[in-house]
This record gives C-alpha cells, structure tokens and sequence, in this order.
C-alpha cells in the first residue's frame, strides 16, 4: 500500500465512528493491543458502518465478500483505553468499493485500513443494487486531488 494520504487520517472526514472497548486478553507481551485485536476492531467497525447505511437491508438476493485488507499500524494502542474506528468509503467500481478506516487511541492515531469489498450474485460479481450505490457513494471519503489513497 503506498503512503497513507494525510486526508486519510483526518477523522473529521469520516461519517462513521463506533468506539471499541479494549480488553486485558488483548494485550500481547510487549504490552500493547495485539494486532489480531487491532484487525478485530477494525472488523467490528466495518460491519456497523456497513449496517448502519442500510447495504445489509439492501442485499435483496446478493452477497457481499470481502477480497483484501490491508493494515498499517502507526502507534501503539493501550490497555483499557478505548479505540475510537472512524469509517467511509474511499471508492466505488462498478463491481466493488473500498472502505477506509482510521483508528484512533487518546487523540493519536493508531491504525488505518483498507478493505475491498465485492458485490456477487449467482453469476459471480455483479452491480450492487441502486440502494447500496447510493449509500456508498453519500459515504465516500474526498481526498485532495493528486493524492492516492
């Protein structure tokens, strides 16, 4: 993944936030958040964000897969501070999109992450229905032109 845009780590950016509870079991021997913790959050996160516009609700016969992730862990998250996941769409195909997350701990970034998700029906990848579109494309993630997420 090629460097994070700063715009990406501008929470202020993201119409999503959900606020994780960290646990004693997900601390690792260098006491911080295990990166399998981390990876869970940002699942749990995705998920609500996914719900929470309605693209469940709207599958109507369709399923969705995920088909990457991608994380870079930028600080060291703590024990029992919460993690604060803030979620939007970076982009939309014809058949798939992609969300960004950022994670934050005690006003720093900790983590960020990609996910590409793909629309199927029977016949394999398919255009999501018109619903699913539209709540993606009101969630989408503007970085500053030239910029790659």
């Amino acid at each position: 993944m090629p460097r994070i845009a700063p715009e990406l780590l501008d929470t202020g950016r993201y119409p999503f936030v959900h606020e994780v509870a960290t646990r004693f079991a997900d601390v690792d021997p260098n006491w911080h958040i295990n990166n399998v913790a981390m990876a869970a959050a940002f699942e749990d996160a995705r998920a609500r964000f996914m719900r929470s516009i309605g693209v469940h609700d709207a599958l109507n016969g369709m399923r969705i897969l995920i088909v990457s992730a991608h994380y870079e862990y930028l600080a060291e998250a703590h024990y029992p501070q919460p993690i604060v996941v803030h979620v939007g769409v970076v982009g939309r195909g014809r058949t798939s999109w992609t969300v960004g997350q950022v994670a934050v701990q005690a006003g720093q970034a900790c983590g960020y992450c990609q996910a590409t998700f793909v629309a199927l029906d029977d016949a394999g990848p398919a255009v999501p229905h018109a619903p699913i579109r539209d709540a993606l494309d009101a969630n989408i993630i503007r970085p500053s032109a030239g910029l790659v997420p």
